[in-house]
């Protein structure tokens, strides 16, 4: 069951199927799993051991699965960061997650050196050149396979994934080599993956969703992944043609920008088995314009801390029921929706969305409490998600009790942004809202109430949140207003302002 087996014996099987295909060259199931074992070896003989953390940073590379499996074969932890990263949201990634030895592409190493002291890194790998570091494909080559895998329990961690926190600060969900597997043998019996499945990965790998969506166990199943080092939609038609690709996971912005180029009417989508889409509901016209080219959907909602799969809406549900998230039951686990007091709530009513199963994390690293606060005593995990059931199981997500922004797919909490919002010399008051948006999906906006005689336009707040954080956190509208609505007690009342900026 440990991820460090899967490629290793996927290879003694099928060792001469394509595994990965990246920037024009492909690796068999054989050389894929031989790479493995020459980064496994490297990564002990550096000092790694079990337990240990070896982080991961860049853009999508055939490299990130090399080390994520590699990790496993060592019993390590892998600890993949956001490329977007400013130096210090890496900076505290890492002393957090205790990270021994870094791999990164050019541009991160740059940003990782400048917080390599701080952060107590012990050995740094470049996938690509950088000053300093040393170079992945002379250690790959200097290095015999590793000769003594080691065999994790289904119950240690593999990955640790950070998530941003309501408080501003991240926090590690500790997925095992236990919760990667369920999932997977969930998503099979939900999306039928077969061995001659194609998927298209251009979302992002440190992300769940492009991790664990296809790619994990379309490579368990020894299907081929086409990977891309970001995604790009004229791109993706053109390798969806060249490879007769079958699947592709993405959030509703890429399917969005797809059906938007031109290259879209004549592009032949005839090998398209279905496109999965997370990360928000895809708008009606979407699914319909997909449907006119003859693609259907599979959509799903799941958290990090679901490994992700909670929800899912299969191709002939699709149509009949728009906006939904999916049904209550996926084969190996639950979902129900709770009331403050954590009774079920019937069905119309509003609860929090509580997930059940053998794919839940095992917790926050290093944070207890945060653990205990989401996860009951009876093992189901609070998403912090309102949704309503109908009368057929199916779950619709209506709000958000962490006001979680999504823009772009990202996930955007607005206590990290209005931290730093907060420190602008203009503002009294500020609150981060999500407001709709044409291309993300959702908009960062910032509502601010200035100091007297204040002055703020979008491009100086920009400015000024610029390397405080990453880019996609940046606020893409302001609205400044005489105050802000708050209750008696305080707060501040975001769903109203969400319906003030929604307004016309």
């Amino acid at each position: 069951m440990d991820l460090g087996s899967w490629i290793s014996r996927r290879a003694a099987a099928t060792p001469n199927l394509p595994a990965i295909t990246f920037t024009g060259t492909t690796l068999t199931y054989g050389e894929l799993a031989d790479r493995i074992d020459r980064l496994a070896a490297e990564l002990a003989a550096g000092g790694v051991g079990q337990g240990d953390r070896v982080g991961y940073a860049g853009l999508n590379d055939r490299e990130f699965l090399v080390a994520l499996f590699a990790s496993a074969r060592i019993g390590a932890v892998f600890v993949p960061l956001n490329f977007r990263l400013t130096a210090p949201e890496m900076s505290y990634i890492l002393g957090n997650a205790g990270v021994h030895t870094m791999l990164a592409d050019t541009e991160r190493a740059a940003v990782v050196e400048q917080v390599r002291t701080e952060a107590g890194l012990q050995r740094t790998i470049a996938v690509t050149e950088a000053p300093g570091w040393e170079a992945l494909p002379d250690l790959l080559a200097a290095r015999e396979p590793l000769a003594e895998p080691v065999h994790p329990d289904a119950d240690e961690v593999a990955v640790i994934m950070y998530t941003s926190g309501t408080t501003g600060r991240p926090k590690g969900a500790m997925l095992t080599h236990g919760n990667l597997f369920w999932n997977n043998v969930n998503a099979l019996l939900i999306y039928d993956t077969s061995q001659q499945d194609v998927s298209l990965v251009g979302a992002p790998l440190f992300h769940i969703g492009g991790l664990n969506v296809t790619t994990l166990s379309t490579l368990q199943k020894g299907g081929h992944i086409v990977l891309t080092p970001t995604f790009d939609p004229v791109e993706a038609l053109r390798l969806i043609e060249q490879h007769r690709v079958s699947t592709m996971f993405g959030v509703p912005a890429m399917f969005l920008f797809m059906s938007q180029v031109p290259e879209f009417e004549s592009a032949d989508l005839s090998s398209v088995r279905t496109f999965i889409c997370g990360g928000a509901p895809a708008p009606k016209a979407l699914i319909e314009r997909y449907g006119q080219r003859g693609v259907t959907f599979v959509q799903g909602y799941g958290l990090t801390e679901t490994a992700p799969l909670a929800l899912v809406l299969r191709t002939d549900e699709v149509d009949a029921k728009i906006g939904a998230a999916g049904n209550q039951v996926l084969p190996l686990s639950d979902v129900r929706l709770v009331d403050a007091e954590n009774n079920s709530v019937p069905a119309g009513e509003r609860g929090e969305i509580c997930v059940r199963g053998p794919q839940v994390m095992a917790g926050y690293w290093k944070d207890k409490a945060a653990t205990d606060a989401v996860i009951d005593a009876e093992g189901w995990f609070h998403t912090g998600d309102i949704g309503v059931v109908d009368d057929e199981g199916y779950v619709y997500v209506v709000d958000r009790v962490k006001d979680m922004v999504i823009s772009g797919g990202e996930n955007v909490y607005p206590a990290e942004v209005e931290d730093v919002l907060f420190h602008h010399p203009a503002i009294a008051d500020v609150a981060v809202v999500g407001t709709p948006h044409d291309r993300w999906g959702e908009a960062v906006t910032a509502v601010a109430v200035l100091h007297p005689d204040a002055t703020l336009s979008l491009e100086e707040l920009r400015e000024f949140a610029q390397g405080r954080l990453a880019g996609y956190k940046l606020p893409l509208r302001l609205e400044v207003v005489e105050e802000l609505p708050r209750t008696s007690s305080g707060k501040i009342m975001k769903y109203r302002l969400r319906n003030q900026l929604a307004e016309p």
